[in-house]
């Protein structure tokens, strides 16, 4: 009946009208179905919290709360009955063919002004309006759509969370995290929906959190749950669309366009799947994650303190700034894996908090190395070398009780500084009758390229080696025992900050 074609809004139509169904597969649906989701949209659509929402999908102007119906229903039915139940109608002798589906048009007309089966700004977000041409050879107004696909994209808001006023609309190159997604955010929708229609409210609510955050967070309870079932998870990618088919959203607006993208690649997807597989990493990423959920008690409490009622939706700093990545790798490193805080951010940034002497038991190597395997593809023989490095710097602390070291290691801000803490801190160790901490090829495999060429991210290393160190003397329990150690461990890094 139906299939998945690639396109993020017809396919994510299509997981709608499943999840309605309660049927996985498309290939599952009968004509019933379809016929069930029509009736379902076209009860909902034509009264509020929907109508006056779905106006970001499809414009004021769509056939649910065109203003020119408010007094004639039949019109509207007979108009809601043409997009929605055309499905079994298509003109098998045109060449006219469905750009989502390649099956014949729909015969059903859409506009006075264009060809049966041509759909334009009111029934597919994104698109230019009645009159306005695409850029085709043929240069003609509207899209060929099919009647099937005329149903799916109706569908399609209903399987999108309302974030910010907009859709986020999310799509996997797994059809299975697809439907899985349209799923999560029908069933939200259905619940607010009857609970806004139950207070009289004509207000659609906001979801609780940040579109990006949102996306993380749902992505995570889908692969949580795929998990727990023990069903083949592979690896996929996710792209969301947060977008807005308003007319007052203008294309050239650099600060707020009508379309965001937000891309998790397979790299991150696994990454996160690594970490539901092994418990060890679970409990301690799990406390990273909850210690970096905006304070609740920041903007949004301002503002109903001002009488502004408005619930500002809820961020994961965490999450948020996967998507700034690779850029600010080393300071997603620093922040999250070794704790040290923000010098710099709002009374909702919970990172402004964060303090190696508080939370020095959250500091984790074998996650670090993990996100180093699995989302920065940093060279294992490396990633050994670091911790080598690490294991012998901590056997060495905890031996000399050498306080120092571990404050100037942590503080140090140039590259040749660095060098000479490390050579003294190798005689030192030699002259007490131990062996080498570092050779010259430990050395060069952590913090050079070639001799005498730095890596330009030696402090990325430094904070690696750092990690491997304070999650060593913390399992020693030398900090519980020189917790003075971190009395002025601020560094010029992040002052400058």
């Amino acid at each position: 009946m139906l299939q998945y074609t690639g396109h993020p809004f017809y396919d994510i139509g299509v997981a709608t009208i499943c999840a309605l169904a309660k049927k996985f597969k498309p290939t599952e649906l009968t004509q019933e179905d379809l016929e069930r989701a029509a009736t379902f949209i076209e009860e909902n659509y034509g009264r509020d919290p929907l109508k006056s929402f779905l106006g970001v999908a499809f414009t004021t102007n769509a056939w649910f709360n065109q203003p020119a119906f408010d007094k004639q229903p039949e019109k509207r039915r007979e108009y809601a009955n043409r997009i929605l139940r055309s499905f079994s109608t298509s003109d098998n002798t045109s060449e006219q063919r469905c750009v989502f589906t390649g099956e014949p048009v729909t015969t059903a007309a859409f506009s006075d002004k264009l060809p049966p089966g041509r759909a334009f700004r009111q029934h597919i977000p994104l698109l230019t309006g009645e009159g306005v041409i695409n850029f085709h050879p043929w240069g003609d107004a509207g899209l060929p759509v099919s009647g099937k696909a005329a149903l799916c994209l109706q569908a399609f808001p209903l399987g999108c969370a309302k974030c910010g006023g907009r859709l986020l609309a999310v799509h996997s190159d797994n059809p299975d995290i697809t439907f899985r997604f349209a799923a999560e955010f029908l069933q939200y929708n259905r619940e607010v929906m009857l609970l806004a229609q139950e207070s009289g409210s004509k207000k659609m609510p906001e979801a609780k959190m940040s579109a990006r955050t949102l996306l993380i967070d749902t992505f995570l309870r889908i692969e949580k749950y795929r998990q727990a079932e023990l069903e083949e998870t592979g690896f996929v990618s996710v792209t969301a669309y947060h977008l807005t088919n308003s007319g007052q959203s203008n294309a050239l607006d650099e600060q707020n366009p009508p379309l965001s993208i937000y891309y998790l690649p397979l790299e991150l997807t696994d990454f996160f799947k690594q970490i539901f597989i092994n418990s060890t990493y679970k409990i301690k990423w799990q406390e990273i994650v909850n210690r970096a959920w905006q304070h609740s008690g920041g903007v949004a409490l301002k503002k109903k303190s001002k009488g502004v009622n408005e619930d500002k939706p809820l961020r994961n700093f965490l999450y948020e700034d996967l998507f700034k990545l690779p850029n600010g790798v080393l300071a997603f490193i620093r922040r999250y894996f070794l704790r040290v805080p923000s010098s710099k951010g709002s009374d909702e940034d919970p990172r402004l908090a964060y303090s190696l002497e508080q939370e020095y038991n959250l500091v984790s190597w074998e996650i670090t190395k993990l996100f180093l395997r699995k989302v920065m593809k940093m060279n294992s023989e490396r990633i050994e070398k670091i911790a080598l490095l690490g294991e012998r710097l901590a056997e060495y602390i905890r031996q000399e009780n050498d306080k120092k070291f571990f404050t100037d290691f942590y503080r140090v801000n140039k590259y040749e500084y660095l060098r000479n803490i490390l050579i003294k801190a190798n005689m030192r160790n030699v002259k007490q009758g131990n062996s080498l901490i570092l050779d010259f090829d430990l050395y060069l495999s952590v913090f050079e390229e070639a001799e005498e060429f730095a890596y330009s991210d030696w402090r990325l290393a430094r904070d690696l080696v750092l990690i491997k160190v304070v999650e060593k003397l913390y399992e020693l329990e030398w900090f519980s025992k020189n917790s003075d150690v971190f009395t002025n461990l601020e560094s010029e890094e992040d002052k400058e900050e």
